[in-house]
């Protein structure tokens, strides 16, 4: 059960790309059950439309709006619907995100290209384009990483090296649009059971060796990232920004590479 209070972001207006599953849909529908009016947006229809009826069917409500977070113009369209149906934006959650396991070696640039497209240059296309409805009345974005890129994370390098680009832009966005009473923050899971992510990454036989790597010895879940986002975007964090905040059990700082055991 959370620990914040069920209004806490009554009246407010967010956004979350990446929402029609895994912790982009949780992220959306914990903003939502405390008060939010959350539009969703992902590349298929039909995901986004299911995420936002269980939502609704919950007493919250939401609107769900296909869009390619790698083509501005389409972001450019979410946020003139967003300011149609509501006519503000106070939250940005930035969870689109792409990954699969290659050797470098075997890593094609249009698998590299691809990576980083839907990561670093989606994260970076959402962020403008909320930008005029964000600095109306300030709010908070919150950008989805990752610890890959903590230390040298073999199967990762594309979606290392987006996330690494994300959080360096956090922190440079955090700068520039401080001023304008913007908040800019990141979220860095480890590993988190029910993700499309750790099915792919994660392969049955090789779990139990992972969770025995794991200080708190388990995988985290998407509640756990989808309270860790509340944070970042509710009043207890109000002198936050340019931070990355790592949910992750401490598997980065016990040293843990679990996509080693894969390679090996």
């Amino acid at each position: 059960m959370s620990s914040f209070r069920d209004d806490i972001l009554r009246g407010q207006v967010a956004l979350v790309t990446g929402g029609g599953s895994g912790i982009g849909a949780g992220i959306a529908e914990a903003l939502a059950a405390h008060g939010a009016q959350v539009a969703i947006c992902g590349r298929t229809q039909a995901k986004v439309d299911a995420v936002a009826e269980r939502i609704v069917a919950a007493g919250g409500e939401s609107l769900a709006l296909a869009a390619d977070v790698r083509r501005p113009e389409a972001l450019a369209a979410v946020m003139t619907a967003i300011e149609a149906r509501w006519g503000r934006l106070d939250i940005l959650v930035n969870a689109a995100a792409g990954n699969f396991l290659a050797p470098a070696a075997a890593l094609s640039a249009n698998g590299f290209g691809t990576v980083v497209d839907i990561d670093l240059k989606g994260t970076f296309n959402a962020c403008k384009a909320a930008l005029p409805l964000l600095q109306v009345r300030g709010g908070s974005v919150v950008n989805v990483s990752a610890t890959l890129h903590y230390a040298g994370t073999p199967l990762q390098v594309h979606a290392a090296s987006a996330k690494a680009g994300i959080d360096a832009m956090t922190r440079t966005l955090a700068v520039e649009w401080g001023p304008a009473q913007i908040r800019v923050n990141a979220l860095a899971p480890g590993p988190i059971a029910g993700t499309e992510g750790m099915e792919r990454l994660a392969p049955p036989q090789a779990r139990a060796r992972m969770t025995a790597q794991i200080p708190l010895r388990r995988f985290g879940t998407i509640a756990e990232i989808a309270e860790a986002a509340l944070f970042l975007t509710a009043p207890a964090s109000a002198y936050m920004t340019g931070a990355v905040l790592v949910v992750d059990g401490g598997q980065w700082l016990a040293g843990t590479n679990f996509l080693a055991l894969l390679a090996e």
